[in-house]
């Protein structure tokens, strides 16, 4: 399909469903079904004029929990989600909500390792329950390594939080594969995924790891939640955040992979109203229409006005599969791929102007040249090149703003090259510099 053809479909179904009076309500166009998903994400929002901690608590408020990504070619995944919705923020002002030993958040296995709300603690705790049970059998490594795990402990309790490279340096110099710091590092990891051990902030980006009665305040550790009563509040959440979702949407927010469970869990929330079935025209699967519910809070509103870029790892598009369905995104990060078998390009993300996935950019930050490069960029069926290219260009001249850069490159590779150049020369207030690579060139 090609992007003028795409844009087309997409603007006629747009224009076809700006109200919802015209459908009725337990039916919904995939245009409609986009903006009840970006809206609930916050994308309905104007962004501040100016951003503080409070407008960070209410990003998580909407999406529960934040991915924690090491990668950083351009900037970490954690602060793109914040701003995408908020626009250019002091990335100091994350690192005191999210990095410094606080009592907001914690981090945990609710996606993948994601931040989340330290009082959501125990609705983990039949995932730590199930690591253990995994574990437990006289054959695993905890049980092969208890006496590692037992000195991980003790040093944790005597002295407080600390990180890998504190419990190295002060580590007994014995031979044999005891100490091997491999297992020392497993150790730690193991004492977080069953609980024992909880994250007490970061310097840089380093984990300060604790015993979990030494972060987590006793009156939420204490706590008891039965598994399918979290696994019901997490479904709830998700939906929430969902706007509208199928089952394996929801099961994917916080990857929980006991399907009867998910069923319950939807079943009950159906009963209880908080979810009302829905059929999402579009969402199908071998011809017939996928079941799928909305949240009672969901909002429609009649046209999202956004512009943004996307981690690879922000809940819009970090299920594959309800991105291909909602999105026509066709989404896969490059990363592992070899240079010269990727298509689009080594951390590719995905951009968002109004409801449509217009574009993907491959960024990179150069320091050292204050310079924010855009190493190829192409363009996805549904876009309008000749407007979305103004509008992404606005998105990455605000990009290298909030990242410190001076200046905006943009490569000759991809079929949004020569337009977002083109955009990017065109704006008075962006020093933009083209650095022409040959299309055989490795990207």
């Amino acid at each position: 399909m090609t992007p003028d053809v795409g844009a087309r479909r997409y603007a006629d179904d747009v224009t076809a469903t700006l109200s919802a009076e015209t459908l009725s309500v337990d039916t919904l166009s995939a245009a409609q079904a986009r903006r009840i998903a970006l809206a609930a994400q916050g994308f309905s929002r104007a962004r501040p004029a100016s951003v503080s901690a409070r407008h960070l608590h209410g990003v998580m408020d909407r999406l529960g929990v934040l991915q924690i990504d090491s990668v950083n070619v351009f900037a970490r995944s954690h602060y793109l989600p914040m701003f995408s919705r908020l626009g250019s923020y002091d990335p100091a002002v994350f690192d005191r909500v999210f990095h410094a030993r606080t009592t907001h958040y914690v981090e945990y296995m609710a996606h993948e390792a994601t931040f989340v709300p330290v009082e959501d603690w125990p609705l983990w705790r039949f995932r730590m329950d199930r690591f253990r049970q995994r574990w437990a059998g006289p054959d695993s490594w905890m049980s092969s390594n208890a006496r590692t795990l037992e000195w991980v402990k003790d040093e944790l309790r005597s002295r407080g939080p600390l990180r890998p490279a504190d419990l190295r340096e002060d580590a007994p110099r014995e031979r044999g594969t005891w100490w091997d710091w491999d297992d020392v590092k497993l150790a730690l990891e193991h004492l977080w995924r069953v609980g024992d051990v909880a994250i007490s902030g970061r310097k840089g980006f380093e984990r300060r790891y604790a015993l979990a009665e030494q972060v987590i305040p006793d009156a939420i550790l204490s706590q008891h939640v039965p598994r399918e009563d979290a696994i019901r509040e997490l479904t709830r959440r998700a939906a929430r955040s969902s706007g509208v979702a199928t089952q394996s949407d929801l099961a994917d927010y916080h990857r929980i992979r006991d399907r009867a469970a998910i069923a319950q869990a939807v079943s009950d929330l159906v009963d209880s109203g908080e979810l009302r079935p829905v059929v999402v025209r579009g969402w199908e699967r071998g011809g017939r229409a996928l079941p799928a519910w909305r949240h009672r809070d969901a909002v429609l509103p009649r046209r999202i006005t956004a512009a943004a870029l996307l981690t690879p790892f922000d809940p819009v598009v970090w299920f594959r599969e309800r991105a291909l369905r909602a999105f026509e995104l066709d989404y896969r990060i490059e990363i592992y791929v070899p240079a010269e078998k990727r298509r689009y390009g080594y951390y590719s993300l995905p951009v968002l102007v109004d409801d449509r996935i217009v574009a993907r950019v491959d960024l990179k930050a150069d320091r050292s040249a204050s310079t924010l490069q855009v190493q190829s960029a192409w363009w996805e069926p549904q876009a309008l090149p000749e407007s979305d290219a103004e509008r992404i260009a606005g998105e990455l001249a605000l990009a290298a703003a909030w990242q410190g850069l001076e200046h905006v490159s943009v490569s000759g590779w991809g079929t949004a090259a020569a337009d977002l150049h083109a955009a990017l020369t065109r704006r008075v207030d962006t020093s933009v510099r083209r650095h022409v690579h040959a299309r055989e060139s490795t990207p």
